[in-house]
């Protein structure tokens, strides 16, 4: 793992591809709006809406959460059009446009959504970004930077939280004291930690020069897990930073601001 490749990795279409596309958003609506038109099935249009995955929806229906113009429906082979109007929790849901943001997170912000007493949330930062409501993919704690993917695509968010989906993410790693050999070929190997075996996909020294700056790339979603493992070898994380996730990079998003992603980089997510 190069220091090149790892605080740049897979580079994709320019900043200037990207406002373009940012400001056609109101066109690409429509487009979905105008095919919405159509009839789709029940959990289909319950994904859309970024209520959650399809299996998720199937149990919802199933369950009889969900009504479509006032009454109940059961029948997971239900269709559905936009002028229907399917509820669930007694709100009216609509399938709105699928929008995905990229946000380089900044120190000092929590991911939850619902703690009332968190002084700054990572939503504040992308408020802005889009009308509809977007949620995180996932989480970094209060104290970690980096990347962080937000989207009302309840589907592909389900995808890429759930535990057999190993993309990688790699993180970059400031540690107390000097990280040595022997314990960087320990988390090659794989450790125990109170929650299960864990070992890292790679890991290497960003700096050759530089025994106190980590970089290491992982696909466990465990809570906490990065610091976790350098804590039970004796180390302390004086700061870490999560510099690719699922093939994303940090290229063009500078600390505290996001963009959206392009359609190449959307189909990629979901093609994996």
């Amino acid at each position: 793992m190069t220091k090149k490749n790892f605080t740049e990795g897979r580079q994709f279409s320019d900043q200037k591809k990207t406002d373009q596309e940012s400001h056609s958003g109101s066109g690409k609506k429509l487009q979905v709006l105008k095919k919405m038109d159509r009839e789709i099935r029940l959990n289909k249009f319950i994904a859309n809406a970024g209520i959650c995955s399809r299996r998720d929806a199937d149990q919802l229906i199933e369950k009889g959460d969900i009504k479509v113009n006032g009454e109940v429906v059961t029948s997971l082979g239900h269709k559905v059009t936009t002028k229907d109007e399917v509820t669930y929790k007694g709100k009216v849901i609509s399938a709105e446009r699928k929008v995905y943001v990229l946000l380089n997170k900044p120190k000092g912000f929590v991911t939850t959504m619902d703690d009332p007493h968190a002084e700054k949330k990572v939503i504040s930062l992308v408020k802005h970004a889009c009308q509809e409501r977007i949620y995180p993919v996932g989480r970094l704690d209060k104290d970690t930077t980096g990347l962080l993917l937000f989207t009302n695509d309840g589907e592909l968010a389900a995808k890429l939280t759930h535990p057999s989906y190993e993309k990688k993410k790699i993180y970059h790693v400031f540690l107390d004291k000097d990280f040595t050999r022997e314990d960087m070929e320990q988390v090659k190997q794989g450790l125990e930690l109170e929650d299960g075996f864990i070992a890292a996909d790679a890991i290497s020294y960003v700096i050759a020069d530089d025994k106190r700056q980590v970089g290491i790339e992982i696909h466990s979603g465990k809570n906490r897990i990065v610091r976790r493992i350098f804590a039970h070898l004796g180390y302390r994380v004086i700061r870490l930073d999560r510099v690719m996730f699922a093939g994303l990079t940090k290229k063009n998003v500078p600390r505290g601001k996001w963009r959206f992603l392009t359609d190449k980089e959307v189909g990629f997510l979901k093609m994996s």
